[in-house]
């Protein structure tokens, strides 16, 4: 194998041969600068060569058969072709290139004529060097040869084969056996194709009878596919097939050898015929086969991949069926090429040295060693008297100048062959610099510095360092000269700063240079960035700074690192990472974004780092690998693999269920386990038909769900639970309706669903009486009034009984007055509360106290209290004193004398009085307190708009808020700067005593910037909300003195007035229109007087109250007849009259009575609702 050498290599060679103590063995290549300066001559080196083979797959280009070399002088070059002599100057279709050995054969032409071996000669007068062989290959087109194929014909049940003899070509050669339509032959273990390409059947059927078979031979490097002529199969069909025990039809013979090199792929075939088909099973003798090993083409073909010594023995093939055995043995030998043991190196030597050359190889079989001196075989070379050969070493004795020259040595075995080529020079030079003399070096004050003194000579010289001021040399613990010359300097210091003087000199001469060194201060990190943990879709920001020394401003840069990448920023429009100014910042954070990020501050010579963890969190990643194990009635156990938490770990997972019955497609919580949990036992109801899945929870948030599992169905079973929720209403004195709080579908737990509702009364000994329902009520009639009673309800299916029901107690339906009255009225509580007091806890707050309501006058359970209250006036205008504002409704329930009025408006009038309710309504009102709230803080104001905007001064105008809450003392003004560029300004602040003002103009302004406005208006308790207002200032002064006096333009007056007139005449019409229609309101005139009797029966909202009475209310109801008519007293029972509601005498609601005796009513809290006129 030829020394491949290329100019890239030079600069570390120079390396290598310029050190103190130069090996004599050393890679021999003069440096470019010495031969420069000195002109020196170096032996050829082959630096380019053709690979080999050079294939000529397509015609249309051309081929260069390449062959480049170095030396000095200049090397010439010669050829040689298949073992001859070849001059590519002598043909004129090839072209040559100047100063090289390579030449071009052209596309044109016949290529065939340069088919051949081809080595390059490059030689000048210290030797020559020679190249590998090079193989040019022209390969021929590939053809099957026109013939005529017989019809094979054949019994059935007998072997035969179709031969396919495919043409040779350039490998790899692969063959397909398919018919005229290209459709392939099926293979099984009776039919397949063999490594040599022929199709075996080991017992011929009926169905192999066709016309048809073709051979298809691919060459896939040149392109090409051949097709032989198709050949016709004729199998005679018999009565019987007669069985027979198996023969091999390849390999022949019963044992086999089988050469391989190291690498290759071992292929070993049996293919057997026989009646019933015979089985392949492979061994290898004394051992088991390789584990790389595998059997192919139904157990026909054994191949070991990549081959090596370990793969050498026997192996051996069995075929077998019912009737006998059929073996083969092969024994497999692995070989290698040749590899080099030690290649001969080049080397430089001064004159008189002892030289070896050694050049020792490895292989199987054991490669040749031949040996060459300037491509001439050692034997036929000039002789010289110091020369010699042992074994595999030559020596040269005593060497002289004329001893230089180029030695091959060439390894070869059957498998392949080295060639390799070795410089040996032999030359004495004094030293000669190859580093410049005066380089200035900067080093950083305690960091390490090199000084450098490259130099080249023969015998290698020695290297000695001094300081410029001292004629003694360098030395101490932090010196170190090293054996290429350069002097290191560990941990500088500030009196290290001077000159450098390197002195070498050998037996041919001395030279020496000198050298600056400078020490700068050290770069380092005073800011460093700091963890950061964020979420996915955010935008982070890490931020660094750093000192270092001023001499490198030029010099100095501090970039960002991801993961020890560096971070290409600004580069793109749609890029994400933003550097200025050491700070990073990163746009839309995603988890690939997570990782190491690190600060590089570095200049020429130094550099520090510092580094940060982005931690990017997001919901977990699905949940995979849903698995349901362990089925046990209606229990089975849900197992998962947990998925990627993305920094914050996943506390619970939520499973969820499905059923594909009631609700197909909505998916419910079943259950929740802890985030460290990979399982869960799930308890199920019976006859459901169930799919899972599960979600992941971590602080961020829920993750996605999982994939569901597939569908499991419970069996049926009896009711876990019985109904809940049960109510006992009673609408008339000798009912009880008993309603409960049905079974959901899913809890039915199997077919034939229905209830046994048991009754009996509770202050009697008797026995349960019993009814069987399948809806969820149930009414008891001809009770007695207001008695208690116990119930219970028990489920049950097709399955059998739920467990024991609990008794729950209720009362028969309430007593009435005036039985015999042709109207009944209903019993509700007769008197109302006395001493309310009203107690002002703030501006917007007030307790309410009243004393109870005796028991007697309640007749029947007390449902709590109900306040009424509405706004009599604002404080601010004592005009709207005789108006009544939107009536106010709270519920207190149970037996209380205080509770808690919120939401009340600052700085106004109020009217209240306080009722009672039972289950049937609302008791009579007390007498009207009026109070007053204290002052508060305003609302928003109800305008604020930029009314003029100049270059530097906008002019603002708004409206005082609607409610003012107290006596206005002015306004607050805010004001900052908002431009993107800047972020936010400071906060300006102008306060505004005058509460009548309504516009400012804010001068001193930035041109052309953007600004944001708060206002708030003020009373003497502080400052309410805020209202805001953005506007741009102008980059000029706008003319506005064509548009200032429009308004005193005669046409513009004419205009206005004009207008004005037009509207007052619609006006008038509209009026005069209305009066002609007009009809005076019964239906008012009925709202104000309502009949006494009636107060309170179309409440709808008794049952509206807090469980708490210091909680704020949450909902407010609007008056029986909206807001009165000016004049009327705020203190009307009229129009804040009684309402009634209706309770059981246990005390649970049973919601609103209308006044109609059948008119079911509900138990449950209802919310507030608009109480009918």
């Amino acid at each position: 194998m030829t020394l491949n050498k290329n100019p890239g290599s030079v600069a570390l060679l120079c390396l290598l041969i310029s050190a103190q103590a130069f090996p004599l063995t050393a890679a021999m290549d003069i440096p470019l600068e010495v031969l420069e300066q000195a002109n020196i001559e170096q032996p050829p080196t082959i630096t380019s060569q053709a690979a080999s083979p050079i294939v000529a797959f397509q015609p249309d280009e051309n081929f260069a058969v390449t062959c480049e070399a170095k030396g000095n002088p200049e090397p010439e070059f010669r050829w040689t072709k298949s073992g001859q002599e070849f001059d590519p100057l002598m043909d004129p279709r090839l072209e040559k290139e100047d100063h090289s050995g390579t030449f071009v054969i052209p596309k044109n032409g016949n290529l065939s004529e340069f088919q051949g071996t081809y080595r390059c000669y490059a030689s000048n007068n210290l030797g020559t060097a020679i190249s590998e062989d090079m193989d040019f290959i022209v390969p021929n087109v590939p053809k099957f040869p026109k013939e005529k194929m017989d019809p094979i014909i054949v019994e059935e049940g007998e072997a035969f084969i179709l031969e396919c003899n495919p043409p040779k070509g350039i490998p790899p050669l692969q063959i397909y056996w398919m018919t005229i339509r290209l459709e392939p032959i099926e293979q099984d273990a009776r039919v397949s194709i063999g490594l040599n390409g022929d199709l075996y059947f080991s017992h011929a059927e009926e169905k192999d009878s066709r016309r048809d078979y073709c051979c298809f031979a691919s060459f896939p490097m040149i392109r090409t596919i051949v097709q032989k002529t198709a050949m016709s199969v004729v199998v005679n069909t018999t009565n019987a097939i007669l069985e027979r025990k198996p023969s091999l039809l390849t390999p022949p013979d019963v044992r086999s050898e089988k050469q391989l090199v190291k690498g290759e792929d071992l292929e070993l075939e049996c293919i057997a015929e026989g009646f019933p088909t015979p089985i392949i099973k492979w061994e290898k003798l004394g051992h088991k086969l390789p584990d790389k090993a595998r059997v192919e083409h139904h157990g026909k073909l054994l191949v070991v991949p990549s081959v090596d010594e370990g793969d050498n023995g026997k192996y051996m093939c069995k075929a077998s069926n019912s009737h006998g055995v059929a073996q083969h043995f092969f024994t497999v030998t692995v070989e290698e090429p040749p590899e080099w043991v030690q290649e001969p190196r080049s080397q430089l030597h001064t004159i008189g040295s002892d030289i070896h050359i050694k050049c020792s190889a490895t292989g199987s079989p054991p490669p040749v060693i031949t040996w060459r001196v300037n491509g001439v075989p050692l034997e036929d070379a000039p002789a010289a008297a110091n020369r010699e050969r042992l074994g595999d070493v030559i020596v040269l004795r005593r060497a002289t100048a004329g001893n230089s020259a180029v030695y091959q040595c060439h390894a070869s075995n059957r498998h392949g062959a080295l060639l390799a080529n070795a410089n040996i020079m032999i030359m004495n030079l004094k030293p000669r610099f190859l580093t410049p003399e005066g380089r200035e070096y900067s080093a950083v004050e305690g960091k390490a510095a090199i000084l450098h003194c490259n130099v080249f000579g023969s015998p290698p010289p020695s290297i000695t360092w001094s300081r410029d001021d001292s004629s003694g040399a360098v030395e101490g613990p932090r010196f170190t000269v090293h054996r290429n010359g350069s002097l290191e300097i560990r941990v500088v210091e500030r009196g290290d700063m001077g000159e450098y003087r390197c002195l070498t000199n050998n037996t041919e001469g001395t030279a020496a240079i000198a050298a600056t060194l400078a020490v700068r201060d050290p770069t380092r990190i005073i800011v460093s960035p700091e963890d950061v943990q964020i979420l996915a879709g955010s935008a982070a920001q890490l931020s660094c700074s750093a000192e270092y020394d001023k001499s490198f401003n030029n010099d100095f840069e501090l970039l960002w690192e991801k993961d020890d990448m560096e971070i290409a920023s600004n580069q793109t429009e749609d890029s994400r990472y933003f550097v200025e100014d050491g700070l990073l910042q990163i746009s839309n954070v995603s988890y690939e974004d997570q990782g190491r990020y690190t600060c590089v501050a570095r200049t020429s010579i130094d550099q520090d780092r510092a580094e940060a963890m982005l931690v990017v969190l997001d919901v977990p990643d699905a949940p995979t690998n849903l698995v349901l194990s362990e089925h046990k009635n209606r229990g089975v156990k849900l197992k998962w693999s947990p998925g990627e938490d993305h920094g914050s770990s996943t506390t619970e997972f939520i499973i969820e269920y499905e059923e594909g019955q009631w609700e197909p497609g909505k998916w419910k919580e079943l259950v929740r386990v802890p985030g460290n949990h990979g399982s869960a036992l799930l308890k199920l109801h019976g006859n459901v038909d169930y799919r899972f899945r599960v979600a992941p929870l971590n602080a961020v948030g829920k993750g996605r769900p999982s994939e569901h599992t597939e569908r499991y169905k419970t069996p049926p079973a009896a009711p876990e639970k019985n109904p809940e929720n049960i109510k006992i209403e009673g609408h008339l004195p000798y009912e009880m309706d008993i309603n409960w709080e049905p079974l959901l579908p899913i809890e039915h737990n199997g077919p034939g669903l229905e209830y046994k509702v048991s009754y009996r009364r509770q202050d009697l000994d008797e026995d349960w009486k019993e009814h069987t329902v399948k809806r969820h009520s149930f009414i008891v009639s001809a009770t007695p009034t207001f008695v208690p009673y116990e119930i219970k309800i028990h489920a049950r299916n097709q399955q059998g009984w739920a467990p024991e029901p609990r008794i729950v107690s209720g009362f028969s339906g309430e007593d009435s007055f005036f039985w015999n009255c042709p109207k009944e009225v209903t019993s509700v509580p007769s008197a109302a509360p006395d001493n309310v007091t009203v107690e002002v806890m703030n501006s917007s707050v007030v307790k309410v106290s009243w004393g109870r309501v005796h028991k007697d006058k309640l007749h029947g359970h007390l449902g709590g209290y109900r306040v009424n209250w509405w706004r009599l006036r604002s404080r601010t205008d004592a005009k709207k004193k005789g108006q009544h504002g939107e009536r106010h409704t709270h519920a207190f329930p149970g037996d209380r004398g205080h509770g808690l009025l919120p939401g009340l408006t600052p700085f106004s009038e109020y009217s209240l009085m306080v009722m009672s309710f039972n289950g049937r309504g609302n008791g009579p009102g007390s007498h009207v307190v009026t109070f007053r709230t204290p002052e508060g803080v305003p609302e928003k104001n109800s305008a604020f708009r930029v009314m003029e905007v100049q270059k530097h001064t906008i002019s603002l105008a708004w409206s005082p808020p609607r409610e003012p809450n107290g006596i206005l003392t002015g306004y607050q003004l805010q004001y900052q700067l908002i431009n993107d560029t800047e972020g936010l300004g400071p906060l300006q602040t102008v306060n505004i005593s005058d509460p009548a003002a309504t516009k400012l103009t804010l001068k001193d302004l930035e041109a052309l910037s953007r600004y944001r406005f708060y206002l708030r208006s003020c009373t003497t308790v502080g400052c309410g909300h805020t209202v805001t207002e953005d506007s741009t200032t102008t980059a000029k002064e706008r003319l506005g003195n064509a548009h200032q006096g429009i308004s005193t333009q005669g046409w513009f007056i004419g205009l206005m007035s004009t207008i004005a007139l037009l509207t007052l005449i619609l006006l008038i019409a509209c009026f005069v229109n209305r009066n002609k229609g007009g009809k005076y309101s019964v239906k008012e005139k009925e709202d104000l007087h309502p009949d006494v009797e009636s107060q309170g029966m179309n409440d709808d909202t008794f049952c509206e109250y807090s469980d708490n009475d210091e909680k704020p209310l949450k909902g407010s109801q609007r008056s029986l007849s909206g807001q009165m008519a000016g004049g009327e007293s705020g203190d009307s029972l009229v129009d804040y009259g009684d309402q009634e509601v209706q309770f059981n005498e246990d005390g649970s609601f049973i919601g609103e009575y209308a006044g109609h005796k059948d008119k079911r009513v509900s138990t449950e809290i209802k919310g507030p609702a608009q109480a009918p006129a």
